[in-house]
């Protein structure tokens, strides 16, 4: 069995002393594809940026690749384990393609490489060779603002590609899209994952592209584990509970 990329144990978050996280445990397995699923205001998104060290915790202890997350003193180190794909794609609309997905070089490259870039692009045929996975090649020199929601979200899987990190978290990476659009990037995503050997932890507001598209599916209800389960074992009676 695959050693444990990602280990929760009793995390918990209170913000104003309201519980938001209630002593979550989470074992990880590398390569795993997980859907988190739950009510607004469940905790999803808080345990998401808990994992990318943007929140800390109020009690707990979070363990990547077996060390613990505040042990990684350098963010440029903790970039290149641990990327995420935002609702809102959290792209330069108007700089060209290539410089939004070569935003993913930014952690492993020194700034003056980083300023040179802006002007010269550097790297190119790694920009090219992730827009070619995501469909885009031809899009690589074209302003981001002229790219249609579901191609700006593309934009951001190339980028990710480019960044490489072991764990990719996506939190609502579709609510945005209309349901054809959403359907293709989670096809598309979902797909680079698994070519590419990557973990994807995604909190998803449909249930229904939870079952089609994740292996496992966990159900949070205020700040605690309801369910974790293989998606297919999952019971509507145990979804019905989770959204009552």
């Amino acid at each position: 069995m695959s050693q444990h990329i990602l280990s929760l144990h009793n995390v918990s978050k209170r913000f104003n002393e309201k519980l938001v996280l209630d002593r979550v445990s989470l074992n990880i397995q590398s390569g795993e594809i997980i859907a988190l699923v739950g009510p607004s205001g469940s905790g999803k998104s808080t345990l998401m940026n808990a994992i990318m060290r943007t929140l800390p915790l109020s009690e707990g202890t979070i363990l990547l690749d077996q060390t613990n997350i505040l042990d990684y003193h350098n963010n440029k180190v903790y970039a290149q384990k641990v990327g995420m794909l935002h609702q809102q794609y959290d792209l330069v609309k108007q700089l060209e393609v290539v410089h939004n997905v070569l935003a993913g070089r930014l952690n492993r490259w020194g700034i003056w490489r980083s300023l040179l870039s802006l002007f010269k692009p550097q790297e190119i045929p790694l920009a090219q060779s992730a827009l070619t996975a995501v469909g885009l090649s031809d899009k690589i020199y074209r302003p981001t603002t002229e790219l249609s929601g579901g191609e700006q979200q593309r934009v951001a899987i190339a980028r990710l590609l480019v960044q490489n990190p072991m764990l990719i978290l996506a939190d609502e990476p579709v609510s945005a899209l209309d349901p054809v659009n959403a359907h293709n990037v989670l096809t598309l995503l979902t797909k680079l994952v698994r070519e590419h050997n990557k973990t994807l932890i995604a909190s998803m507001h449909s249930v229904e592209y939870a079952k089609t598209y994740f292996d496992r599916m966990i159900g949070i209800k205020a700040g605690k584990i309801l369910f974790d389960l293989q998606t297919d074992q999952v019971t509507q009676q145990q979804l019905n509970t989770l959204y009552k």
